[in-house]
């Protein structure tokens, strides 16, 4: 799995590629509380390169999601990949995050 992080005004842009798992959702979730921490309230998560997302990993974003409604921010997605997408239905989670075509949609919705 690999990650990286863009800042703008309105929100930090997640990008993650690779297989999100038990063995890898610690280091997303470490680099989600480190944006959170400074302060970051809006957060993209783009997930177009994203060929396996597992139960730690959706934990990863629920925990995160509740941790910026706290703060009053918000995450949503950008680009889901069909598995991720299918991930997300499966698990009923596809109510609770809301998904952008683009990165630039994304940013731009907050």
């Amino acid at each position: 799995m690999e990650i990286k992080t863009s800042e703008y005004k309105r929100a930090a842009v997640v990008s993650v590629s690779g297989r999100v798992d038990s063995a890898t959702s610690g280091e997303l979730e470490t680099a989600l509380k480190a944006l959170i921490g400074k302060g970051t309230r809006n957060i993209v998560l783009d997930l177009s390169a994203v060929d396996f997302l597992s139960s730690s990993g959706l934990r990863v974003m629920v925990t995160t999601r509740k941790a910026l409604k706290e703060a009053g921010g918000e995450v949503v997605i950008a680009q889901p990949s069909d598995r991720v997408r299918e991930t997300l239905e499966l698990a009923g989670l596809d109510v609770l995050f809301t998904s952008h075509p683009t990165r630039e949609a994304a940013v731009a919705s907050f």
